[in-house]
């Protein structure tokens, strides 16, 4: 025991009398007392110091463990039932405080047992459990008990590993842990490890669970979505029972987003509040179980979905679950959401922490659709560069017999007829305009009216003798297959061998159906849900290894496989094919709530979109999309040169604050949440020195003006000049004031009328 703790010894007293000559001197004399004097000097400095690091500690004498990391604690330990449960998850605790040994719950009937009350970090179903389990399994002999018990543990720097055993068989479960100093969001999975001398199945298995105390007052966010509607923010009262978010296609998908956020008090203020938030890195088919039990504790379990699914895991061999992220903000749900953000770019995405810049991007889809060919893509190309775009994209219908949607998938080769002489002449092309070259992809599918298809019916997925189900005229290449995998790679490669190509767009536009994978035992086909996404990041991981310039964007039909899996892989993420610039206030708003704005690709497009009628101005569709990654999709071959020019401008402005955008701090001003009319965000740079706003109004009412803006995030005693970067400049342009009068005195901006925008800039003076 370290002399400042034992009893007796009242190390407070010490440090306040050691200030004095006489009492020092004597502390002097007594070397205990000297070094409880000591530490009592430097112990809050040093903890002050060392509190951007993580710590995980182990108490052995009451079987504790604690971590701690940014503003948040996360407790757990053994019980007297060898069970791993759950202490607190919250603000960040005070260093002397301490937990009592745990122990198990008594149950509150025999209807409800201590296994069910007893808020457990993960559990097995077996020995009497009624709430979702975190994993289920089915023995050879038909047996599907499963009692898991503490058996050892290890903590190496930021990481713990719990070692679990089943009562009797020798299966095994690892609890793995790793929480981010910086965010203090803490990452979870688990390894099911069968040492047994027979093949197992898995029905279900989950990668962790996360607990909350006793409550009545807790709500739950989280995002839906369809086609052109994604992203979605809903909310609702957690009541007794269970609410499910999931998908069951094979992938992730805009109906629901591998997300949640829970809060206490149902708060409206973005930046007050209690909120534990999470996020699975899985590809796949997931499920996230929120349930609330007989006696009000909350469970948040997640991992791939049980549905239709079964994984026979063979003697000697081990299942990794997908990770399952999450944290705890004691600022509100805006806090919440730059949290992510900022763990996203530092841990998540590739080339982290230190991912680059998204350039801004001309795609030429809009302008040509299928039509493309070599003379007016270069003309194209021209045309993009005059406006200061940096990266130049083929769209689909440059390979194959593509020329609509009904043939060519799956045939990866330069279409002769629209490019002669290959993609070079074109590639040449933009790179002497001073742009890098990208082009689109769909490697995961085929059409029935393709060479490959016709080669290799069986490559997909499929139930024999049953029909195809057909989405935009493809059907689902089986990745899970050896020679699948292997081909979708070696196109990709060759392609990125032969060519100077900097971005694929990878897109994927269609969930499953019939998910048959007839090649393989009947016990084993269900796997595929596993294997495909498992064999679609090893090809991701492959193609970066060996081409580390090439960037990619995760597309599908939208935003609808956007997920902490497929982030570690891709560098920008598509969010939705909705381009209507004010339709994307509301999607952008949800997005960002899981996602990071640094990666959210926003283009300019011509209005009205094909999504609806509505017009909008040139620069109200750029500010619209400045707001994330910018982009342009525009048919430049019908712009006036006025446009060019407003877009030359808008671009440049862009560039100024492209890094404050992608990098700092969103706080959501004004949401466009349950209809407002009005939308407001300011972003504010790493190190607080600028800051952009972003202000649009949908219609005015009855000469009312627009609403002031406080703004968030600036150093109060720093002094900043607020200036236009377009649309009406504010009342005050110009003006110096310091960081806590924007902050508290606010600025008015004179927008009037139907669709009107505006966006400004602090800079901060000096140092």
């Amino acid at each position: 025991m370290p002399a400042w703790s034992r009893p007796g010894v009242n190390h407070r007293s010490c440090l306040i009398l050691s200030r004095k000559k006489a009492v020092w001197e004597f502390c002097t004399r007594h070397p205990v007392l000297l070094s409880i004097a000591l530490f009592g000097l430097i112990a809050p400095r040093l903890a002050r110091a060392q509190s951007g690091n993580p710590s995980i500690r182990f108490d052995k004498p009451t079987q504790v463990f604690r971590m701690d990391a940014a503003d948040m604690s996360y407790v757990l330990g053994i019980n007297e039932k060898k069970q791993v449960q759950t202490l607190y998850w919250g603000k960040r605790l005070g260093a002397e405080d301490s937990f009592a040994a745990p122990h198990s719950d008594p149950g509150s009937s025999s209807f409800d047992p201590p296994l069910d009350t007893t808020p457990q970090e993960f559990v097995a179903w077996g020995g009497g459990l009624y709430t979702e389990p975190d994993v289920k399994i089915t023995f050879p002999d038909g047996n599907r008990d499963l009692v898991l018990q503490y058996v050892s543990h290890l903590i190496e720097r930021n990481r713990l590993k719990i070692l679990l055993k089943d009562i009797s068989r020798e299966v095994y479960v690892e609890l793995q842990y790793e929480v981010d100093a910086t965010t203090g969001i803490v990452r979870r999975s688990a390894q099911l490890q069968n040492h047994t001398s027979t093949p197992l199945i898995i029905e279900q298995i989950a990668s962790a669970t996360w607990n909350l105390g006793r409550g009545t007052n807790y709500r739950l966010r989280y995002l839906t979505g369809r086609w052109a509607g994604e992203w979605q923010l809903r909310e609702q009262r957690i009541q007794p029972g269970k609410t499910i978010l999931e998908s069951r296609r094979g992938s992730t998908g805009a109906q629901n987003s591998p997300w949640f956020a829970v809060d206490r008090n149902g708060s409206d203020d973005q930046e007050s509040g209690d909120v534990w938030f999470g996020a699975l890195g899985w590809s796949g088919s997931w499920q996230i179980s929120v349930e609330q039990d007989q006696v009000q504790q909350l469970r948040l379990t997640g991992g791939p979905n049980s549905f239709d699914f079964g994984y026979r895991l063979a003697a000697g061999e081990h299942f990794q679950t997908p990770y399952f992220y999450a944290g705890y903000s004691h600022d509100g749900i805006g806090g919440a959401s730059r949290l992510l953000h900022r763990f996203e770019l530092a841990s998540i995405l590739p080339h982290a922490p230190g991912p680059k810049l998204r350039p801004v991007l001309y795609n030429s889809w809009e302008a040509t659709g299928f039509n493309v060919d070599e003379a007016g893509q270069e003309d194209l190309a021209e045309k993009t560069a005059s406006i200061g775009v940096e990266r130049f994209v083929v769209d689909d219908g440059w390979f194959g017999q593509r020329g609509d949607d009904r043939a060519g998938l799956g045939d990866w080769y330069v279409n002769p007829m629209k490019f002669p002489h290959g993609l070079k002449p074109l590639i040449d092309k933009v790179h002497s305009l001073g742009m890098d070259f990208g082009l689109w992809v769909e490697p995961e599918m085929v059409n029935p009216n393709s060479d490959l298809y016709r080669k290799h019916p069986d490559w997909v997925l499929n139930f024999p003798t049953r029909p195809q189900t057909e989405g935009r005229n493809q059907l689902v290449l089986n990745l899970a297959r050896p020679d699948v995998r292997d081909y979708v790679f070696q196109f990709l490669d060759k392609l990125l061998e032969e060519n100077d190509i900097a971005f694929l767009k990878w897109d994927y536009n269609r969930n499953w159906s019939e998910p048959g994978w007839p090649v393989v035992a009947p016990e084993d086909q269900k796997q595929v849900y596993v294997t495909y996404v498992q064999d679609l990041y090893s090809i991701l991981d492959r193609l970066r290894a060996k081409h580390p310039r090439v960037e990619i964007e995760s597309c599908s039909g939208g935003g609808s496989r956007v997920d902490l899996g497929i982030m570690r892989y891709t560098d920008e993420v598509w969010p939705s094919d909705n381009t209507d610039a004010f339709d994307r206030l509301l999607i952008q708003d949800g997005f960002s709530y899981a996602y990071t704005p640094g990666v959210m690709m926003a283009w300019v497009t011509d209005s009205p979109t094909t999504i609806n009628q509505r017009t909008l101005s040139l620069e109200y569709r750029f500010l619209s999309s400045m707001q994330g990654a910018l982009g342009v999709g525009a048919n430049l071959n019908h712009w006036k040169p006025e446009d060019f020019a407003t877009a030359k401008r808008m671009v440049a402005r862009y560039k100024q604050v492209r890094e404050t955008v992608q990098r700092g701090s969103l706080y959501r001003l004004i949401s466009p949440q349950n209809g407002s009319e009005q939308s407001v965000t300011e972003t504010v740079s790493e190190d607080q020195r600028q800051a952009v706003t972003f202000a649009f109004l949908h219609s005015s009412r009855m000469l009312y003006p627009f609403p002031r803006i406080y703004l968030r995030g600036l150093k109060p005693e720093a002094m900043y000049r607020i200036a236009a970067l377009a649309g009406k400049a504010p009342a005050v342009s110009e003006a110096v004031e310091s960081g806590a009068f924007w902050m508290q005195q606010g600025v008015d901006l004179d927008l009037r009328g139907d669709f009107q925008a505006a966006a400004f800039t602090l800079e901060m003076i000096g140092n």
